[in-house]
């Protein structure tokens, strides 16, 4: 579920609820996303190809799916070249990109989670 389907309204009326919260969790919730944004974050810029052989076991479907729910909560741009086989690339936007400090604290979240449940 991406931000564009959550209801804009509830968040726009009420500013002291954990709308924002909701919203950042549902644009990078799921098992895939994290994992698309490390892999064109390491090349910058990523074929669908290269991404499905890079991610492994994911199917041509879902992946389709989760670019274009990126895409639409412009977190990446879609680059369609013309060319004969057609020729697409994925790069992350500016806002996809600010992702970065967002993983950081997350990762040392997690860390320090998984070391006080030892």
């Amino acid at each position: 579920m991406s931000y564009n389907r959550i209801s804009t309204l509830d968040c726009e009326n009420n500013p002291n609820s954990d709308c924002a919260v909701e919203a950042a969790l549902a644009i990078l919730g799921g098992k895939w996303k994290l994992k698309i944004y490390k892999a064109i974050r390491s090349r910058e810029i990523m074929r669908f190809s290269e991404l499905r052989e890079n991610l492994g076991e994911i199917s041509d479907k879902t992946l389709t799916m989760q670019l274009r729910e990126m895409e639409e909560d412009q977190l990446l741009i879609r680059i369609v070249h013309p060319e004969v086989p057609p020729k697409v690339e994925y790069k992350l936007t500016d806002l996809g990109k600010s992702l970065e400090t967002v993983f950081l604290a997350l990762d040392n979240w997690g860390k320090n989670y998984i070391q006080q449940r030892k």
